[in-house]
């Protein structure tokens, strides 16, 4: 149950972590994406350390209660990976197994493609690995997409990052409905006409659908609560560090993934209908040749493990329980 669930801070790699912890065993290192924190995952860990694992899942650099570093180059994945890597060993552990969702994702794969020897087996939700970089290059997102791309959009210095902090609850509400399931709309790129906010470019919902409520909704506003107007600046320098991560990684363009390794995503995830998207999830098993199961869940949007706790917890037992058996 959430309320056992221990909160503390670690040091690593010069910043402070901010860390929920679960559980006696092997460590299951849980990441989250944007624009969330460690309560993205709190329906996994209460199934995860009732099977006898030890569940984290930290605030990752910038995000909610952790650190923020000022300096936009503070984001780049190579300090990402370190951090997972830091923070593994700052946990007393020599390996675990890293789940990613979304940003996180990205972060997960690379990890385990740089790191084997620490990250013993990966799963990525929502996000299928694209090696080395994480995510398509900027110029490849414009030209598919516009300088509307929510991810070209983001490289506005302060634009986004004030729109996001004006109103933290509306801006959660209609982030988690707009990119669910439960959203009527078909998936699609987010991708904002001229003139549009980023939150004009949401449905605001006529309610909520059963997954996500109001306490929900006020855990991730509180989170976000410590940076003020600056409280998602650290999670939008992730995407300032896209090209950056291309050219610190050039050097491992070729590298695959050794360890074993799991997909889980939604039919109806926006990742989706990216393009490219569908290739690379059908170049999984080349990918990672260990690949377990590569899994699509027939109604979930892109909040996988919110959406469908149960089905992404009975899969991540399975994985697990496979390495272990």
């Amino acid at each position: 149950m959430v309320h056992a669930i221990e909160h503390s801070h670690v040091e690593v790699n010069g910043i402070r972590l901010h860390i929920a912890e679960l559980g006696e065993g092997p460590l299951v290192l849980l990441l989250h994406g944007f624009p969330e924190s460690w309560y993205s995952w709190r329906h996994q860990f209460e199934p995860l350390a009732a099977a006898g694992y030890r569940v984290v899942a930290p605030d990752q650099r910038g995000y909610a209660r952790s650190d923020r570093p000022g300096e936009v180059d503070a984001y780049t994945l190579p300090h990402l990976v370190g951090d997972v890597v830091g923070l593994i060993r700052a946990l007393g552990a020599e390996q675990a197994v890293v789940v990613g969702h979304d940003w996180g994702a990205p972060v997960a794969w690379i990890s385990a493609m740089l790191r084997p020897d620490v990250v013993r087996a990966v799963a990525g939700l929502s996000v299928p690995p694209l090696l080395p970089g994480g995510l398509a290059p900027l110029a490849v997102s414009r030209k598919n997409y516009g300088e509307g791309f929510y991810q070209s959009y983001f490289q506005r210095p302060g634009v986004a990052d004030a729109e996001l902090a004006r109103d933290r609850a509306t801006t959660f509400r209609r982030t988690l409905f707009g990119a669910s399931g439960d959203n009527p709309r078909q998936p699609a790129p987010w991708v904002l006409h001229e003139g549009q906010t980023l939150l004009d470019s949401l449905p605001e919902p006529a309610e909520l659908p059963g997954w996500l409520t109001e306490e929900d909704i006020a855990a991730f506003a509180e989170d976000y609560a410590r940076h003020g107007e600056h409280a998602f600046t650290g999670p939008l320098n992730w995407y300032r560090n896209i090209d950056r991560n291309w050219e610190l990684l050039a050097a491992f363009q070729g590298l695959g993934i050794t360890v074993p390794a799991l997909y889980v995503v939604g039919d109806r995830d926006l990742v989706t209908v990216l393009r490219g998207v569908d290739r690379r999830v059908a170049e999984l098993p080349n990918i990672a040749p260990k690949l377990f199961r590569s899994v699509t869940l027939p109604g979930c949007g892109h909040w996988t493990q919110q959406e469908r706790p149960a089905e992404v917890n009975a899969e991540l037992l399975a994985f697990l329980t496979h390495l272990d058996g």
